[in-house]
């Protein structure tokens, strides 16, 4: 599996550090170039990242084995010896692709989006460097590089979700996110700890070699399994850290997109699957996952039918969905969800760079009931948003349908979490995805169909967007049709990209009912399907949504608003009490020890003013101080060493 520059697969080790490249040159020069260059420097880079990811990928193909280079050695102590490399292997060139791929639709979308932007050269530097972290985290062979680019795309979606700051509401955001996400890295670091105590090692393939001659079950490994739930759940938004994810919208719309189908909620799943051999050995682990993963995507789901906006509906959209996917890797299903990640990105970027192009043209309207109709005045963009409403809907033959399908499917035939109610998943999921055929066809009926609810302001100024927008929406419509196709049902059809993924994740074995039976299975998936579109048809064309604004107007409604009372509950429990004591610190702060016990202990107004003075709150005054510490330091050493 040691690999050299000389192969090309090894290349695909220099995508972060294209993606680097043009965050720096942004970054340092950005401000001074004028438009578009910022946006054609920034998406060049992720052109040449998703080139050499796709090189690796040609490279591998017919490959048993990925290739692993070691960059350098960092922090060699006794007994643990961390490296610095990457493993180029299907699981990792993957991610690659999707993550460069979608990430430069992405990019040439947000060259008109953020044309008239005053901030857009920041904004390319931070969209740039957002993707080179992604990229480190799924190149990285040991847990501890892994965690530089978790906290990597951690600050950056923090920067980019509040990246209009001067608003109150889009800073709150950022830190909401930024507060959520560290409660999931303390269980990175805890589980981390206990690996290089339990294994003497962080690199990945090791932990995964050694996992294999535990006992099935062990406690050990069920404990750090556990940890790193916590922390994947976090990252991807799952129950109950799942809240921060809808106040993300808060950023622009393309970087919802990024963070959405690309990027930072799909770490999670990256993490876990590829500890996968270590939770194949974990059966109670497993079922944590699987069962956080069902209860996410039904309370997500439930959240989604009653929201109005229409980049949040998106939100808790994705939130079932990676409940899918959590629940497909908790069963042992690990081709699946990492199949489901794939085609989830391009139906997802599309319907949020949909929404985009509708924000785009009513100047900032975002309520859906203040839409409608739109589909006749934005052809491409309605057209483009039907395919990936029917695509996540699960509509045959289009690539959502698939992965679905081989979701459900494994949740079913499971054997890993068989004791721990696989059946009952597959019941719950298979309303859930009911629920998600219906939100919606809510959703695109809002705003594309129906009666137009538009102002005449607005109405007046409804216009296509330019071909940098609408040019994404039809490649990633054309692949969200298509991309299933590569997973065709693999009890009946050759199934491509689980033999493709077969090397890099763990083989769990799964029951084997009669064909008969994988074929109902596959009935069901379509029937719930068209159950969820028929109601949505009923009573938002048919019955012009009347029973949905009586439902929506009662407590029910109002509970499923409200996010399930989740964000109620954290102000309630934690929020709360913490500004609380905060305050009171303040006042303790600032009325006894500055204004009583300072001013006693100077004993003189002057001495406390300049005391005050220094004690200002600046970082760099404060990063002065230490340096003038340190000289001084310095200087009596070299004084005192000098000494016979």
């Amino acid at each position: 599996m040691n690999g050299t520059w000389s192969d090309p697969v090894a290349w695909a080790t220099l995508a972060p550090l294209f993606a680097l490249a043009g965050a720096l040159a942004n970054g340092l020069f950005g401000r001074r170039w004028p438009e578009p260059l910022p946006g054609i420097v920034a998406g060049v880079a992720v052109a040449a990242a998703f080139a050499v990811s796709a090189i690796a990928f040609v490279g591998l193909i017919g490959r048993d084995a990925g290739v692993a280079l070691t960059l350098w050695s960092f922090l060699p102590v006794a007994g643990l010896d961390v490296s610095v490399g990457v493993v180029v292997d299907a699981l990792s060139t993957t991610f690659l692709l999707v993550i460069t791929g979608v990430g430069l639709l992405i990019h040439v979308y947000s060259v008109d989006y953020m044309r008239d932007d005053e901030d857009n050269a920041r904004y390319f530097a931070l969209l740039n460097l957002f993707v080179a972290s992604m990229l480190v985290l799924v190149l990285a062979d040991s847990l501890v590089l892994l965690f530089v680019g978790w906290e990597g795309v951690g600050v950056c979606s923090y920067l980019l979700i509040g990246f209009w700051f001067r608003k109150k509401a889009n800073a709150d955001a950022g830190r909401k996110a930024f507060i959520v996400n560290r409660i999931g890295d303390a269980g990175f670091v805890l589980a981390s700890f206990l690996v290089a105590a339990t294994f003497g090692t962080l690199t990945i393939a090791e932990v995964n070699a050694q996992a294999g001659t535990f006992a099935f079950g062990a406690g050990v490994l069920t404990t750090i399994g556990l940890l790193y739930l916590v922390a994947a759940t976090g990252k991807s938004a799952q129950f109950p850290l799942h809240v921060w994810l809808p106040d993300a919208m808060a950023g622009p719309t393309p970087v919802s997109a990024l963070i959405h189908a690309a990027t930072m909620v799909t770490a999670g799943i990256y993490l876990i699957a590829r500890l996968s051999p270590l939770y194949a050995q974990a059966p109670a682990a497993s079922a944590v996952v699987a069962w956080v993963g069902v209860l996410t995507a039904l309370i997500a789901a439930i959240a989604a039918l009653a929201q109005t906006d229409i980049k949040r509906i998106l939100a808790y959209s994705t939130i079932s969905q990676l409940g899918f996917m959590f629940v497909a890797i908790g069963v042992g299903a690990y081709a699946a969800a990492v199949f489901h990640v794939f085609t989830h990105a391009f139906f997802k970027a599309l319907l949020f760079l949909a929404a985009g192009s509708v924000i785009h043209a009513l100047h900032g309207e975002q309520d859906v009931r203040r839409m409608g109709g739109l589909g006749r005045r934005m052809k491409l963009t309605g057209t483009t948003a039907l395919i990936g409403t029917l695509a996540i809907s699960g509509v045959p033959l289009l690539s959502g349908f698939f992965s679905k399908e081989a979701i459900l499917g494994g949740t079913w035939n499971s054997t890993l979490v068989e004791d721990y109610g696989s059946r009952v998943l597959f019941v719950l999921l298979l309303a859930t995805a009911g629920l998600t055929a219906f939100y919606m066809f809510r959703w695109y009926h809002r705003v594309f169909a129906g009666p137009s609810r538009l102002t005449k302001d607005a109405a007046a100024k409804v216009h296509e967007s330019s071909s940098l927008m609408t040019v994404p929406l039809v490649l990633l419509a054309a692949f969200a049709a298509l991309a299933g196709f590569l997973g065709l049902p693999s009890f009946a059809f050759p199934n491509w990209f689980k033999g493709w993924l077969a090397p890099a994740l763990a083989q769990v074995p799964t029951l084997h009912p009669p064909l008969w039976v994988e074929w109902l299975l596959v009935l069901a998936s379509i029937v719930v399907a068209a159950a969820g579109l028929f109601a949505g048809w009923w009573i938002y064309e048919r019955g012009k949504g009347a029973i949905a604004a009586k439902a929506g107007g009662g407590a029910l409604g109002r509970f499923a608003e409200g996010g399930l009372g989740f964000d109620a509950a954290y102000r309630a429990a934690v929020v709360g009490p913490a500004e609380g004591v905060a305050g009171g610190l303040a006042i303790a702060d600032r009325d006894l020890l500055d204004r009583g016990i300072a001013a006693g202990v100077t004993g003189s107004s002057l001495i406390g003013r300049a005391v005050a003075a220094w004690q200002s709150g600046y970082v760099r005054l404060y990063a002065l101080a230490m340096f003038l510490g340190l000289a001084a330091l310095a200087v009596v050493a070299a004084v005192v060493g000098g000494r016979p």
